[in-house]
């Protein structure tokens, strides 16, 4: 069944992927964005590039200009990309019907979303966690003893979306700190809103993944890859990654720690290996399209494709096999990581002991193409995402 799909956050690299995936599909797909060209709009399969508030800072905006695209544009499934699009348009969710949303209802997305509970649930389910300290408010951090807690460490917000009292939402960030009075600087910069807060032990080692797709109690979907340079270079997205095999103890536990939230629809369970014992440590679940889509999708896994499907009231065949060893860059991403290595010291970009220097960064990035590699942007088929992307990256966007 050929569908009518609206895509929000269309300036952000999963949209491009999912856009790109439908439309090859047949699906009939429009991109919302809060910039007059996005890069998921300059694809060729967009027909139409459309420009809407800002989730984040006008969330009833956004989901009132969404409102009426659903409507004029008789759109049969919203799918929004990111997490503050998703608060959003599950917040209202009554007012796009009979629109159809595959994403579970706004309380199990908001489960999902906090760290906290997650990593709770986790060791429920077998899963190792880091060490952490749970601060639940500003003022609980006079009874923490700070030069007694195993450093480094990691701030982490249990939310990477805060709500605030003027109805908009924050982002929030994962900071570092190698002693107490870095600590105590990153603290003292937190907002209110950041809390509660997890002072965690730092886990040093490659980053994995394992993507799933839950649906009425069966598994329409398993992918998984390893993380090979991040932005920043610390710790974040991932700007070169490989697929690799699924290993199936990580996905039967992250199955079942899905399955404790009741959750239905695809969602990404990110481990942290560690490099001395080789011990999987969650790290979060993200209940959304994740930065490294594209990858999946090259691989043989096409999430997007089959969600919709799914929302659709189809019964895609599960599909667990794919091509290992693909693997996928995002070079102005990785143009970044390296830029930041350059310019910065490992103390200054909080590098863990080990980490590469300078000469092996370069190296790495000038190793230009390996068997299996793929450009995650430039697509020869439909180049305008990656001149757009290039254009606005040198204007400094």
């Amino acid at each position: 069944m050929r569908a009518t799909v609206l895509i929000t956050d269309g300036e952000q690299r999963a949209a491009l992927a999912a856009v790109r995936a439908l439309g090859r599909m047949g699906h009939r797909v429009l991109v919302a964005s809060g910039r007059d060209r996005s890069l998921a709009g300059a694809s060729r399969y967009a027909v139409a590039d459309l420009r809407v508030p800002d989730p984040l800072a006008q969330p009833l905006d956004f989901v009132g200009a969404l409102e009426r695209i659903v409507q004029v544009r008789a759109i049969d499934v919203l799918v929004p990309l990111t997490d503050a699009a998703l608060l959003a348009v599950l917040a209202e969710r009554a007012r796009f019907a009979p629109c159809r949303i595959p994403f579970p209802d706004l309380d199990r997305v908001r489960a999902v979303g906090n760290k906290a509970d997650v990593l709770r649930a986790a060791q429920e389910v077998g899963i190792a966690i880091p060490a952490q300290r749970v601060v639940a408010s500003p003022g609980e951090l006079a009874s923490v003893d700070l030069v007694g807690l195993a450093y480094p460490l990691v701030l982490k917000p249990a939310r990477s979306v805060a709500d605030l009292v003027n109805g908009g939402r924050q982002k929030l960030s994962v900071r570092h700190a190698a002693n107490p009075d870095e600590l105590r600087g990153r603290l003292d910069a937190l907002p209110p809103s950041a809390y509660p807060l997890l002072l965690q032990q730092r886990i040093v080692g490659p980053g994995v993944g394992i993507f799933l797709l839950p649906w009425s109690n069966g598994l329409v979907a398993t992918f998984a890859h390893r993380r090979i340079r991040e932005k920043p270079p610390s710790g974040g997205v991932s700007v070169y990654r490989e697929s690799i095999a699924a290993d199936p103890k990580l996905v039967a536990c992250s199955l079942a720690l899905l399955r404790r939230f009741a959750w239905e629809g695809v969602a990404m369970v990110e481990f942290k290996l560690d490099a001395t014992t080789g011990v999987p440590y969650l790290m979060e679940i993200n209940g959304r399209f994740w930065g490294s889509l594209q990858l999946a999708i090259d691989a043989g896994v096409n999430f997007p494709g089959m969600l919709v499907s799914l929302a659709l009231g189809e019964h895609p065949a599960p599909v667990t096999a794919y091509r290992i060893g693909v693997r996928s860059r995002w070079w102005l991403g990785d143009l970044d990581q390296l830029l930041a290595q350059l310019r910065h010291s490992s103390g200054e970009l909080a590098l863990p002991p080990g980490s590469r220097g300078r000469a092996r960064a370069l190296l790495d990035f000038l190793t230009l193409w390996r068997p299996g590699d793929r450009n995650e942007i430039f697509r020869w088929s439909d180049p305008m995402p990656a001149i757009r992307e290039t254009v606005e990256w040198m204007q400094g966007r």
